[in-house]
């Protein structure tokens, strides 16, 4: 795992090499691909020589303004503006709470939120909490260890979910730019850190994925499984952050069409045959994102 320093380089080099000279009215260049450093530095407004020791990760630590300026010449989407904030320090942060149990009053939502499938994140994809839909859904969370109650880990590593999303290459892609963003934003969370090097050892698609510095979060959309139970589902999904609990999501998935509806009707019937719901169940208790 790189450091931020390292990262805020690579993330800057990438950035700019991504770029179209023609959209700023410049000629196009055959040898090399983007704008040059000399161009980045004039549109931000900073020297070339700022320009070059940030790309070879010198230990500079930008402002906020120069941050600012560099987005603007980069033309940063608002998560990737966010991402270099976070890289240089300087969006503020909690660092106080990194949360890895679902708070009671989230957990009975997610139980509330049935037979809709539901579950429970934190910033690092650790599945908190989930109704009986979800693990109907996606694969009995109960029968895994804590370590793997992990969306991300589940849809790499798993033998079944990994093969569950019909558009997976998308899905990994997805995840990877959240984790980025995470990694950026938590930068003492070193279970994280330890989780994007097990990634990144063990799997050549996050590894690849990674090394290409996207970064984006993604609240909502759509997605496409090949349920072995029901057959093809397509679900949207909604993820929401709760003010007070600002780093745990909540994520909601509801059919896509009648087709998928009543697919995942005959999972809730088979889930919960008994007159009684069954309550969420949470990983302190209980003992792909999507």
């Amino acid at each position: 795992m790189t450091t931020p320093t390292v990262e805020l380089a690579a993330f800057l080099r990438t950035r700019r090499e991504r770029l179209d000279p023609r959209d700023f009215g410049l000629p196009p260049r055959r040898r090399t691909p983007g704008l040059r450093r000399e161009d980045v530095a004039e549109l931000a407004g900073i020297s070339v020589d700022y320009v070059v020791r940030l790309e070879q990760a010198r230990g500079l630590r930008p402002s906020a303004e120069v941050v600012e300026a560099l987005a603007g010449a980069l033309r940063l989407a608002p998560d990737e503006r966010a991402y270099l904030f976070d890289l240089t320090r300087q969006r503020a942060r909690d660092t106080d709470k990194l949360v890895t149990a679902a708070t009671p009053p989230l957990a009975r939502l997610v139980d509330d939120l049935a037979p809709l499938p539901a579950m429970l994140l934190n910033h690092r994809y650790d599945i908190l909490a989930w109704n009986t839909g979800m693990a109907r859904l996606l694969v009995d969370l109960d029968t895994l260890p804590p370590a793997q109650r992990n969306s991300m880990w589940l849809c790499l590593m798993h033998p079944q979910v990994r093969e569950f999303y019909l558009d997976r290459e998308r899905v990994v892609r997805e995840g990877v730019a959240h984790l980025r963003a995470a990694w950026a934003a938590h930068p003492d969370d070193r279970a994280l850190t330890g989780l994007i090097a097990e990634f990144t050892a063990g799997n050549e698609d996050f590894a690849r994925f990674w090394a290409e510095q996207d970064v984006k979060v993604n609240g909502r959309g759509r997605k496409v499984m090949r349920h072995p139970e029901v057959g093809v589902v397509a679900v949207e999904f909604e993820t929401l952050r709760p003010v007070q609990d600002p780093d745990q999501l909540l994520v909601i998935f509801r059919a896509a069409d009648e087709e998928s509806q009543a697919a995942l009707d005959r999972l809730t019937r088979a889930a919960a045959p008994a007159s009684a719901p069954t309550p969420a169940r949470s990983a302190s208790g209980a003992g792909c994102r999507p």
